[in-house]
């Protein structure tokens, strides 16, 4: 297993690194920089040209990578040009707030996917079973930001029962303990649905497909003799086992909740990582850039490998 293990771990790392240093080329090559953001007619050229050398974006591009990388070596990601704060502190404050919103997405995928494959299983290729994997699969196929607009538009406007956005209201910033709670609870329902809605189809597909198979196995028939009925036999005896594919899919499926809540946290003006990075982008705030993106692909590649590592545990064979 440790020699397995410590495989997996260069090749993590190997991805990283060629992650960082491909983002970091994109950047750099890109045309223009922050300093073309400070549009104030007051500001002299040679103030310009003064900002670009404290920057350090008079330096040619490879001396900029290898002075970065140096800096990431010792623990430092830099200086955030935009928000003029530590790139590590930036991201230890919009990281958690990421990290909510898309766990609570992951959990309502998982938990849906689980209750809309269960239904379907009942009554295989029935009315509700195709119902049920037209309408999951319609939810997978539409983009982030359409499915948020949409919510949005239910649920805030014409129906007003959720906020349409940010993360708390101008009160409960003031706000602590269960007020600060109780008024952070309505402003996640959207978001994280949104995150959630477009899962749930792989999720379903994936364990009804396992589910059709494990409910003609020995094991479950015997159940069925003994006088079990269809559904506990399927929770109790066929569920545990179909759950194993699902163990990749949702590893694989944390990639696009990093990636995607990018997208969800602009839509609903959600203060996570994902909104840092795009005001970065437009900012062309290289240090901030780079150590969202060594961190989001750390996380995504560590995710990655929590998934193998629970494969291999639960199906030794994997590690061959």
């Amino acid at each position: 297993m440790l020699p397995w293990l410590l495989r997996r771990l260069l090749s993590r790392a190997i991805i990283v690194f060629l992650a960082a240093t491909a983002t970091f080329a994109l950047v750099s090559l890109t045309p223009g920089d922050i300093t073309q953001h400070l549009d104030s007619r007051r500001i002299t050229p040679e103030a310009r040209e003064r900002w670009r050398h404290d920057f350090g974006l008079d330096r040619p591009v490879p001396l900029r990578y290898l002075h970065w990388l140096g800096a990431v070596v010792r623990g430092n990601l830099g200086y955030s040009w935009l928000y003029h704060r530590n790139v590590s502190t930036v991201l230890a404050t919009t990281l958690p707030r990421t990290l909510l919103l898309t766990g609570l997405g992951l959990l309502l995928e998982v938990l849906g996917g689980m209750t809309v494959a269960l239904v379907q299983i009942r009554r295989p290729h029935g009315f509700v079973d195709r119902l049920a994997s037209t309408v999951t699969l319609t939810a997978y196929a539409l983009p982030s930001f359409w499915t948020g607009l949409l919510l949005i538009y239910l649920f805030a406007y014409r129906f007003p029962l959720f906020p349409p956005s940010h993360m708390l209201s101008p009160a409960g910033e003031l706000a602590t303990g269960w007020q600060r709670l109780g008024d952070l609870l309505p402003h996640l329902v959207l978001p994280a649905a949104t995150i959630g809605v477009a899962g749930v189809g792989a999720i379903a597909r994936y364990l009804r497909g396992s589910l059709l198979d494990e409910r003609l196995e020995h094991y479950v028939l015997a159940a069925r003799a003994r006088g079990c009925s269809m559904s506990r036999a399927m929770w109790v005896h066929a569920l545990p086992n179909a759950l194993l594919p699902l163990v990749t899919v949702v590893g694989m499926s944390l990639p696009f909740l990093v990636s995607g809540s990018l997208v969800v946290e602009v839509v609903f003006a959600w203060p996570g990582m994902g909104r840092a990075m795009y005001e970065a982008a437009l900012a062309r705030d290289v240090p901030l850039l780079m150590g969202g993106t060594l961190v989001a692909a750390t996380a995504v590649v560590a995710g990655n490998l929590a998934a193998d590592v629970l494969y291999a545990v639960v199906d030794p064979r994997v590690r061959t």
